[in-house]
């Protein structure tokens, strides 16, 4: 089983967003997934619970009792666990990044959210682990095809000490629609921009893994 930790230090950086999204998009491609919340706000909680079609597990659960979680989901054949975690306490944080194989940083493409991301990688890299840092929320009046962030907020976040994902989502009203009835936006909007936004960055988190000698298999039968 492989687990990826989704955290932030900064409120409304699309945490659970990211979180919810990832379960649902690995769950439909074969995955065998649950996801942890244990962010007090159980946000992602409810988002899954109001889901209507069959979706990924999920779990309430807090920091002290990750370990417990994670042993529990390998027994009952979860190859899937992402954790989506709260803004503070770090030592909450730091529980679930010490178990993860991944910990994605999300944070916007703004100069607010540079300090926040710049901490979140620190306690990544001080505890040993691989990550990556997502950026969410970017403006949408590019093409398709431009950077997910300015110039100047990239060459920053080069010293973070965490590669960049090549990938963002930016910001759309497909994400809000979408959880709101427990959906991922590949459900929601299919072929859509969102989506397609939401499945390349999959796609790069799964090679990071494969590439980590971490490749998820997806279930037969």
């Amino acid at each position: 089983m492989k687990t990826i930790t989704v955290l932030s230090r900064k409120g409304g950086a699309g945490k659970t967003t990211l979180a919810v999204n990832l379960a649902i998009t690995a769950f439909l491609e074969g995955r065998s997934v649950m996801l942890a919340d244990i962010d007090p706000q159980r946000s992602a909680s409810d988002a899954l619970r109001a889901r209507q079609a069959p979706g990924p597990a999920f779990a309430e659960s807090c920091a002290g009792k990750l370990f417990h979680a994670k042993s529990s989901a390998m027994r009952d054949g979860v190859e899937l666990l992402i954790i989506d975690t709260p803004a503070a306490p770090e030592t909450d944080v730091t529980q679930a990044v010490n178990i993860s194989d991944l910990c994605l940083v999300v944070g916007r493409p703004s100069f607010l959210d540079l300090a926040p991301i710049v901490r979140s990688a620190d306690t990544v890299r001080r505890l040993g682990r691989e990550g990556l840092v997502v950026l969410n929320q970017a403006h949408t009046n590019k093409a398709e095809v431009a950077p997910i962030a300015f110039p100047e907020v990239i060459e920053a976040l080069r010293f973070c000490g965490l590669p960049l994902s090549p990938y963002g989502l930016r910001s759309r009203g497909a994400f809000q629609q979408a959880i709101a009835h427990g959906q991922s936006v590949c459900e929601w909007e299919a072929g859509g921009p969102a989506a397609h936004d939401m499945q390349r960055l999959w796609r790069h988190i799964e090679m990071t893994l494969s590439q980590g000698q971490l490749e998820l298999t997806a279930r037969t039968g």
